[in-house]
């Protein structure tokens, strides 16, 4: 398994980095990405805490750790700056905060992410089929997510996804080490998407070929 999406005590996850790593991989996780919650105050001050402890766990650890950030609640007009503002600090990963039927997220969130330079639109809500299409056309992933509440519209995301060739990856949006799931329960949840089982593999590829990115002889 591989999360992409998680959060540790540096925004509003429980863990310290190098514990949520090594909760990782003893949960047999073989790769993460710590992307916690990111605005104009801290972005690059995130990227650089969780930095040093993805090395470090890289250097010693079976498990591949990236870093990079969450750009959450943000005013639509700033996160195609925002965005820059996270590569050039050296995100490995960027993703936005989704208009997640959960939360109150701003609408028009969901149309500045997929024309910035991000990896993944983290669980989307209600997404329209010209943004998902944009999505596609651009190389962003769509979030299929077992978070509580973000859930609620996996299969519209799914869906819609499907219908214009928008490429899926499925996370956790881990804030503890109780979040993370299991590959048969994530089959689950993808299933219950009404996603095919070769979907689900497809799914799971996405993922590795984001981490393969960075490091090269990763499975």
């Amino acid at each position: 398994m591989i999360d992409l999406h998680t959060h540790t005590f540096f925004s509003d996850g429980a863990l310290g980095p190098a514990e949520l790593i090594q909760r990782a991989h003893d949960f047999g996780y073989k790769a993460i990405a710590l992307t916690d919650h990111a605005d104009a105050s801290n972005v690059e001050w995130i990227i650089e805490r969780v930095r040093e402890a993805c090395e470090q766990a890289n250097t010693y650890l079976p498990v591949r750790a990236l870093y990079g950030v969450e750009l959450t609640h943000n005013p639509p007009e700033a996160i195609p700056q925002l965005a820059k503002r996270a590569r050039d600090a050296g995100a490995q990963i960027v993703i936005v905060h989704g208009e997640t039927l959960w939360e109150p997220v701003l609408l028009g969130t969901n149309a500045a992410a997929v024309r910035s330079d991000i990896d993944i639109l983290a669980h989307p809500g209600l997404i329209t089929e010209e943004d998902a299409r944009v999505a596609a056309e651009r190389g962003i992933h769509l979030e299929i997510t077992s978070r509580k509440g973000h859930c609620l519209t996996n299969g519209h995301v799914a869906a819609t996804a499907s219908r214009v060739g928008a490429k899926l990856v499925f996370n956790s949006d881990g804030h503890s080490y109780q979040d993370f799931v299991k590959e048969e329960l994530a089959r689950k949840i993808l299933l219950g998407a009404n996603l095919t089982p070769d979907d689900c593999q497809t799914l799971f590829r996405n993922s590795r070929e984001i981490v393969h990115r960075f490091f090269p002889d990763f499975g």
